[in-house]
Parts: C-alpha cells; structure tokens; sequence
C-alpha cells in the first residue's frame, strides 16, 4: 500500500465499503457503544462525587421508606407537564417497592409561580405536611400560582399564615439555590434548563447503583416525553 498510488488506494477503500457496508454499521454500534461506556463512567463518577447532597442532605424531604435500602431522588417543578405525569409513577413505584426511599429535590425553573410554590412545600415540611401538600400541587389543574399554592394549602390544613412566615425563612431559598446547583452540576437534560421528567439515581444498600424500582419508566420509557434528567445506572440489587 505504501507504492500505491493515493488515488488508487482510496478507491480501493471505497469499492471495499460499497460492496461491504455492514463494516460500516459495525463500526459505528462500536462507537456509540464506546460513549454510552464513557458516558456510564462520568455519571457513577458524578454520583459518587456528590451522593452526599444527594442522598443524605437532612435538609430535603423523603417519602417512601426512610430507612430503605434503595434510594430514589427526584428533581422536579410542580408547573413541568412531565413532572405532572410522572407523580402516578412515583406513587405506583413507592406501592410497588416496601423498601423505596425517595428523596424530593424542589427544582423550580419554570418561574416565579414554580418558584412560590417550591418554598411553600418546603414551608409545609415545617408543618409535618411535606408529603400531603406536594401530592395535592401535583393534582392542580393549569399553572400552580400562589392563589392556587394558598388554595392548597388550606385543603391539606396546614396554618396558611405560619406557612407564609415560614417562607422567608432564608434556609428555604438556601436549599432551593443548592438543588439548582446540584441539577445543573449533573448530565442529562437538567443542563439544558428544564426539568423534564424525573430523575432517577438509586444506590444500594452499600452505595453502588441498583435496578430502577418497578413501575417507573427509564430512559426508554420517560425519554418519550422529554426523558429523566439524569439516566438511570442499571446495576443488579445489592
């Protein structure tokens, strides 16, 4: 090959790949399967490096089992269509699986109106009502604003004017600004500014990613309508 002539050789190549193009199509499955590692390797290592905030941040609420061996954090926006219509999901996933832990990350994006009722569920959690005033926000039809968020809450009978007072409190719009951080600080469509769907990180009950709880769509499934903010790592249980 080094005596051919370069036009020659080229047109030799290009004959080779015209009568065998599945050369081609295997090396490109080759590559994608290459990224698809890498990839798999930067989210571990991501996870890793802030499973801390993650999973164990006191500040966040959990539902679900609290002392579960599986743990699932969602990121969401009570006024993102796809958050909406993943809540069926969650709750499905927290029947199916006894031991599920769910860690709730308010992620307010869409707006001010996402960003009023982000702090008035966490004000709620003041209460001992975390759990009851997020799955009533979810059930609102049109956009969640305060006259609604206020509506809400006065439903799930929480003290609606200790619940403003509550909303002030600087801590709240700490751990608001440090979830924000937390998305914009892992891969997937969270970079991009937007919710989504849900995001989905599960560790074992020795810290290394388990199989998605049942009921809840993956990347596959959830992908459809925008996909997870952070895919799934697939591993079996621990």
């Amino acid at each position: 090959m080094a005596s051919m002539p370069k036009d020659e050789f080229e047109q030799r190549i290009q004959t080779y790949l015209l009568d065998h193009p599945e050369v081609i199509i295997e090396s490109l499955n080759r590559m994608e399967e290459r990224q698809r590692a890498s990839a798999e390797m930067e989210v571990q290592a991501l996870i890793k490096s802030h499973a801390d905030v993650l999973f164990r941040d006191v500040d966040s609420p959990v539902g679900g089992n609290s002392d579960g061996d599986v743990t699932l954090v969602e990121f969401f926006d009570y006024n993102c269509p796809y958050c909406r219509q993943m809540a069926p999901m969650m709750t499905q996933a927290e029947s199916a699986d006894s031991r599920l832990r769910v860690v709730y990350k308010e992620f307010p994006i869409l707006g001010p109106n996402s960003k009023f009722a982000a702090k008035a569920a966490l004000a709620a959690h003041k209460q001992g009502k975390y759990l009851a005033f997020h799955k009533a926000l979810f059930q609102v039809r049109g956009t969640v604003d305060p006259s609604k968020v206020t509506e809400v809450a006065a439903t799930v009978r929480l003290d609606v004017d200790r619940l403003k007072a509550d909303m002030e409190d600087p801590a709240i719009a700490a751990l608001i600004e440090k979830n924000l951080a937390l998305a914009q600080a892992l891969p997937g469509p969270s970079r991009r500014g937007r919710p989504e769907s849900t995001t989905s990180v599960h560790p074992g009950s020795k810290g290394q990613p388990v199989n998605e709880p049942s009921g809840l769509g993956g990347p596959s499934a959830a992908g459809r309508s925008g996909g997870p903010a952070v895919a799934p790592i697939r591993r079996r249980r621990t």
